[in-house]
């Protein structure tokens, strides 16, 4: 069996994991009891993929992420 190395880890890093591996793979497996969630006031919203590619490339040629550049141009927009 693994040993589970202990790391924080997102809802969606978590779900990637448990994707690939079974909880029976550890031998170190304890019950949790004092979880705690970062809730941040987000909102998502759905894009068309091909309008989510074109602002993808324009985030690579301005050497940042689509999210930050997102937040920026709705900031500009919007105030």
């Amino acid at each position: 069996m693994k040993k589970s190395k202990h790391k924080e880890m997102t809802l969606t890093d978590a779900s990637d994991f448990f994707d690939e591996h079974g909880i029976f793979e550890f031998d170190d497996v304890k019950e949790v009891t004092d979880v705690k969630f970062n809730l941040q006031k987000k909102k998502y919203v759905e894009l068309d993929m091909g309008l989510f590619k074109k602002i993808r490339n324009k985030a690579k040629k301005l050497h940042t992420n689509e999210e930050n550049l997102i937040q920026k141009w709705l900031k500009e927009k919007v105030g």
